[in-house]
Parts: structure tokens; C-alpha cells; sequence
């Protein structure tokens, strides 16, 4: 449908509802009945940031359903390539994005911060972290054997009977690779079934982004927040900083930066009670027209009260 650019301070709850859903790829000109290859899968990572995994399957795999939602009937052998595929032709990696999910492979530079701070135990689940904290050796011993035995899955680990006590066993090797693969040491290279197979980031990811210089902080945070205003279209602090699940007090401060730089554009939205920021690309269509299956996990969706504020549902 015909989309105009966002020229104004003030927008009506149904203007905001027809921004977020052309953001988020549900007003396109045409996208059904034509046979879909890795770029249009592709375009839809480019547009919504990332696709969130989960191992809910009433249906399918629910992270299968954002690609159906926003293309139509799409091959699985296509998602596979472009996450599991020759290192030299990977589209996609797995990370804590919102939670865990599959993101460009140009995004991982941004996220290099999570996982230095996972490597100082912070923002990690406090069992992992506790693991690696009173367990280093044993830590060490998985990721030994991820680089000697790559790519292998928790039931590959071969644990030394020696390792006894609370942690060990099948959970404390789970729990060692949960730790290496937060902190950025090991990465998945594929998967068997839904278990994940890990290996080495040397081993998987493009030597392109390797290669990337790793950006301070700030500048990373930034731009998370960035791909979160272009997937949301409009949206407030929390939205924005929920996207990438930064911390209130970093998500806070970049979106005042953001503002600042004019990156972002303060907007008033009837009926929310708190100030909402557009993105400055953001386009409002003359009428959205989609109809789609939705996982409860889509970027659409996922976080109740921006859902309740645009749809009148949770």
C-alpha cells in the first residue's frame, strides 16, 4: 500500500498501529505467490532485526512462523543454510538477542559488550554464572574439548567420571558450554534435532565479521537501539530498549543520545501515557491490509504492553 513519510509531533493511536505494522514487514507492495530464495528471507532479518527461538512446536518450531507470517509458504532448507550453512555464506548467527535468537551475522560486533560482561558474570542467568565462577577448571575442560572435538552438543561430552558432585554430570556440561557460549567463547554451528552443536566462533563465523573492529559500548548500545526504532517503527524507551533486552539504566541513556543526534524523533501518541520516539525513516501506509498467523514470540507481539497499547489486547 501507498506509504507517506511521518511529518508530524502528534499521531493518532491508528496512524502509530499502521507504522509498527509496515516496520515490521506487513504492509509490503507484494509478497505471496512467488517462489522465495535466501534474499527474501534475508530482507526480513534486515527488517526486524532478529527472530527470537524457542522450542515451543504446536505447529512448528515457533521461530518458523515469523518467516510464514511475512512471506507465505517459505522452504526450512532456505533458514538452515543461512544460519548453519559454509562459513563463507552464513547470513545468520545464534546469540541473547531479545532472548535466544538468530541475528545477521553483521550484528554480532554490536553484541561483543554482552559477552564481555558475561566473561565478568554479569547479566548472565545466575546458575550459569555461579557454575563458572566456583567451576573454572571444569569450564575450561568443555571448552578444551570444543576445540579439539568441534562441532559437538552437551550429549558429546566426555566427562571424566572423577567430575562428581552437585554440578556435574550432563548438567554441569550443559551448564559450562550455557556459560562459554554467553561470553562469546564457542558459538553454534548447527543444530541436531533442537540440540544445539557448538564450536569454536573461528570455526563458524564469516572471517568478515571477525575481522570488525569491537566497538565501545556506547557506540554498540546505539546501535541496538537503532535496529529496534527501524523494526518498531515508533515506540517508547522500554520498547526500544526491550528489543535487545538492555538494561532500563543503558536504555535510557541511549535513547537521549539518540534523540540528541536526531536518530530518533519525540512524538506523542494518543492514548499512551508515555512518550513514544519515531524513527526518522518510518512511513505511515494509507491502509494496512494483512492477515497473518502469529507466533506469540513474533517481534510483533512479544512485549505484552507495547502489544496492548497498539492492538487493545495482550
Amino acid at each position: 500500500m501507498p506509504a507517506s513519510p511521518v511529518n508530524a509531533d502528534r499521531i493518532s493511536s491508528k496512524q502509530a498501529r499502521r507504522i509498527a505494522l509496515a516496520a515490521q514487514g506487513f504492509a509490503p507492495t507484494a509478497r505471496r505467490g512467488i517462489r522465495h530464495d535466501r534474499r527474501h528471507l534475508g530482507a526480513v532479518f534486515d527488517r526486524i532485526g532478529l527472530i527470537q527461538i524457542d522450542s515451543v512446536n504446536v505447529l512448528v518450531r515457533s521461530h518458523y512462523l515469523p518467516l510464514f507470517s511475512r512471506l507465505g509458504p517459505w522452504r526450512r532448507d532456505l533458514l538452515h543454510d543461512l544460519a548453519y550453512g559454509r562459513r563463507s555464506q552464513r547470513r545468520l548467527f545464534e546469540y541473547w538477542g531479545h532472548e535466544a535468537s538468530l541475528l545477521p551475522v553483521e550484528t554480532q560486533p554490536l553484541l561483543r559488550w554482552r559477552m564481555a560482561r558475561a566473561e565478568r558474570h554479569q547479566g548472565v542467568w545466575g546458575g550459569v554464572s555461579d557454575f563458572a565462577r566456583e567451576r573454572p577448571e571444569e569450564v575450561e575442560a568443555v571448552f578444551a574439548e570444543v576445540a579439539a572435538r568441534g562441532p559437538i552438543g552437551v550429549s558429546d561430552l566426555e566427562l571424566e567420571e572423577r567430575r562428581t558432585g552437585p554440578w556435574w554430570g550432563w548438567h554441569g556440561g550443559k551448564l559450562a558450554l550455557e556459560w562459554l557460549f554467553w561470553a562469546g567463547r564457542v558459538t553454534t554451528a548447527g543444530r541436531r534435532g533442537f540440540e544445539r552443536l557448538y564450536d569454536l566462533p573461528e570455526r563458524v563465523l564469516p572471517p568478515t565479521v571477525l575481522d570488525q573492529p569491537t566497538p565501545a559500548e556506547d557506540e554498540a548500545q546505539r546501535g541496538l537501539i537503532r535496529i529496534a526504532a527501524a523494526a518498531l517503527g515508533i515506540a517508547t524507551e522500554r520498547d526500544l530498549r526491550d528489543y535487545f533486552r538492555l538494561d532500563a539504566a543503558d536504555g535510557k541513556v541511549r535513547v537521549a543520545e539518540l534523540v540528541e543526534a536526531g536518530a530518533l524523533m519525540p512524538v506523542a501518541v494518543e492514548g499512551w501515557q508515555q512518550p513514544a520516539y519515531l524513527h526518522p525513516e518510518a512511513a505511515i501506509p494509507s491502509r494496512v491490509t494483512a492477515r497473518a498467523l502469529l507466533s506469540p514470540f513474533d517481534s510483533l507481539v512479544w512485549e505484552r504492553q507495547r502489544t496492548e497499547r497498539l492492538f487493545g489486547f495482550r
